[in-house]
């Protein structure tokens, strides 16, 4: 299938990926910079924004669309995903990795459920019960996620403007493909890849984050060949709006050269 893809800028490509309920308008604050210096292909995932749903919509098949809809971008591509994205992107990375040639992982993680030996992520339970919270109260339940993002960020009433502002931009997202991708979050683990993933890459953590806690961050950190982790200090899940500076300081500088 054919994603939306929204180009802008010239220069070596990066490809931005959403979050889960989001979409690629997100990132219009955040272009003009980044387009100053790359060739920026913002993709609306499955079923996200303006791209339609996937009839299987399991990892494989999220990266699959991805690179599909890129398949006439020459590589090395860098990709920087947030969250969901992030997830997709390593799994793109490992898929294709004379293709992606740079990672960059945004309040991300290898696994978003808890276990004993993985503390650094949401229990089971809660999990469950937001599924559960979204098929009861669908509007209600998002916009309970929208104050997570933002919980414990010092100007978090703004963020979470932004947030809303471009949240039904792209109109809402349907409650099947929300619920399909929670199952997805639940199930993923991608602890043992990480290790082989060759690729540099940069990791983005804000200090506050309650969704991918820092300590997934430091994790991936210490475990990539060529990782290194970039903590954001009173940030939170959405750290690219909360400090924009920051982020785009530290993915320009990551992005041209300087791993």
């Amino acid at each position: 299938m054919t994603l939306h893809v929204e180009t802008l800028g010239a220069g070596p490509p990066l490809v931005l990926l959403h979050g889960w309920a989001m979409h690629s308008g997100l990132w219009s604050g955040l272009l003009p910079a980044l387009a100053a210096k790359h060739r920026v292909y913002c993709v609306d995932l499955p079923g996200h924004g303006h791209s339609r749903a996937l009839p299987a919509s399991d990892l494989a098949a999220y990266v699959a669309a991805v690179d599909g809809a890129l398949a006439a971008v020459e590589g090395p591509l860098t990709v920087l995903g947030w969250s969901l994205g992030g997830v997709v992107a390593q799994a793109w990375a490992h898929a294709s990795p004379r293709r992606v040639g740079r990672i960059i992982l945004l309040a991300s993680t290898p696994r978003f459920l808890a276990d004993e030996a993985w503390p650094w992520a949401m229990a089971p339970e809660v999990l469950a019960g937001f599924a559960q919270d979204l098929r009861d109260n669908y509007r209600h339940t998002l916009q309970r996620f929208l104050h997570l993002q933002v919980q414990g960020t010092a100007d978090g009433r703004q963020v979470l403007a932004q947030l809303r502002h471009h949240f039904l931009a792209r109109g809402e997202p349907a409650p099947e493909v929300l619920d399909e991708g929670l199952s997805l979050l639940a199930t993923v683990d991608l602890r043992a890849q990480t290790s082989t993933l060759s690729q540099p890459v940069l990791v983005i953590a804000g200090e506050r984050d309650t969704l991918t806690p820092l300590g997934a961050s430091r994790w991936l950190a210490e475990h990539l060949p060529q990782g290194r982790l970039l903590h954001l200090r009173g940030a939170a899940h959405a750290p690219q709006l909360s400090h924009a500076p920051e982020f785009l300081a530290g993915v320009l500088h990551f992005t041209h050269g300087h791993a």
